[in-house]
């Protein structure tokens, strides 16, 4: 019996003499073996204790380049805007927005199945490491983080994808498109900082938190249901992978792409938004300085899949150079700095327990759904080609094209350019971290 269970009183055999029994020194005291506590170590460092942001990026980069070797690209908006589709098809809306009246299903559409499994990812990872709880914000927040998805929304559309497919994809893959937006993204953001500065000031309703939700009953049991559905999960690739439907196999490492990135973005706390944000709000660069390092990371990789041909392009570059991109991006910015998260950080904090990133999310695809609807039925979205114009191979809209710097002016220069602006951007932040030169709050 272990020795805090036996009992502090004297025995009931009165014959026995009542001398005391010898105590035993510290070092005899029965514990774990220390291989049980070495064990626990490791689990409290790698599912308990944040992960640095640099780790989270390289393992980012690491996912995304495993899914552009397969042909594929990581993508959120399209996802969230098929849900969307069907929320304003089930409202009647679907005619007036010009929404196919045959939609893919959810469950095998492939963004949607990312952005699914990437909750289902950070979910596990908060639980595992006892970061989950629902997290009941106070009344206003609800309603920045409605006003924050409805302009997210209005400015994927714009931008034909969010942070993830409008800006990181892009320029990953050497397209000016995700610069401009990227500049967009600033911008908006700092306007978005500006308006909730002025709201500190002058709003006083529901600003008041809630009674927070206890979780102390079921905290003991939560590692193990994440364990359980992180292996359910990796049955369910499994499944599909040896599946004779091709359609299924294809999608197998979707499953564990997106699971994959639900988890490293919660366990690193990665998010688009502080790295835009934080700069202008507390002077902080370490987030932004890991985006950085993802990016000079990740541009020659990108280039060595795509010269390989295992990639094209074209397949996630939106064509909205340079309009769609930069307005995109400003509304957007404004948007994820109001609803406190982008369209990934959304995500994978609706894992977490973060209702306020659910109200959100749910603005986010009912607007994008509208927005693009209405784009579409003014003529901004539909797509032409220019048989003059690199042989017809970029999609033409009102809002912008599709434009891969290494066809308009080859890899040398995509390599400068992308280089020169992360080179800039670094030493603004380094600047700013030291002046706070740009810090707005």
């Amino acid at each position: 019996m272990d020795a805090s269970l036996k009992s502090d009183h004297p025995t009931e055999n009165t014959a026995q003499p009542l001398s005391p029994a010898p105590s035993r020194p510290p070092s005899q005291t029965p514990s774990r073996p220390a291989w049980v506590d070495g064990w626990l170590e490791d689990y409290r460092a790698v599912l308990v204790e944040s992960w640095s942001p640099f780790l989270g990026a390289t393992l980012i980069v690491l996912v995304i380049m495993a899914l552009m070797a397969s042909g594929l690209f990581w993508g959120v908006f399209g996802g969230l805007k098929l849900w969307g589709d069907y929320l304003n098809t089930w409202l009647g809306l679907g005619a007036l927005l010009g929404i196919s009246a045959e939609l893919d299903n959810p469950l095998l559409h492939r963004i949607s199945i990312m952005n699914m499994v990437l909750v289902l990812g950070a979910f596990s990872a908060a639980v595992v490491s006892g970061q989950f709880r629902i997290n009941r914000p106070p009344p206003l927040e609800y309603v920045w983080g409605a006003l924050g998805g409805t302009l997210m929304g209005i400015g994927a559309a714009l931008a034909g994808g969010c942070t993830v497919g409008g800006f990181f994809t892009p320029v990953l893959i050497s397209s000016p498109v995700g610069w401009v937006m990227w500049i967009g993204l600033m911008a908006g953001a700092a306007i978005g900082v500006k308006v909730m500065l002025w709201a500190l000031d002058h709003i006083e309703w529901g600003t008041e938190a809630p009674t927070p939700v206890s979780m102390q009953a079921v905290k003991p049991y939560l590692p193990w249901v994440g364990l359980g559905i992180a292996a359910l999960v990796a049955f369910w690739a499994a499944d599909w992978f040896v599946s004779p439907d091709k359609k299924l196999a294809a999608r197998a490492i979707i499953v564990v792409a997106g699971f994959a990135l639900g988890f490293i973005l919660q366990r690193s706390r990665f998010c688009f938004a502080r790295v835009i944000r934080e700069p202008l709000m507390t002077g902080e660069g370490e987030m932004t300085k890991a985006m950085i390092f993802a990016i000079g990371l990740g541009i020659p990789f990108g280039a060595l899949l795509i010269s390989l041909k295992l990639a094209d392009p074209y397949s996630a570059i939106p064509a909205a150079f340079w309009l769609g991109s930069l307005l995109g991006g400003l509304v957007f910015g404004v948007g994820m700095i109001l609803a406190g998260g982008c369209a990934s950080g959304s995500l994978w904090r609706m894992g977490e327990g973060h209702l306020k990133l659910w109200v959100a999310a749910f603005f986010f695809a009912w607007s994008g759904s509208i927005a693009s609807g209405v784009l579409k039925k003014f003529g901004l979205s539909r797509v032409d080609f220019d048989i003059d114009f690199l042989d017809g191979t970029p999609e033409i809209t009102a809002l912008g094209y599709q434009a891969f710097l290494p066809d308009l002016a080859g890899w040398g220069w995509a390599y400068g350019l992308g280089i020169g602006l992360l080179a800039l951007w670094y030493a603004a932040v380094r600047y700013n971290e030291s002046t706070d030169r740009f810090t707005l709050f």
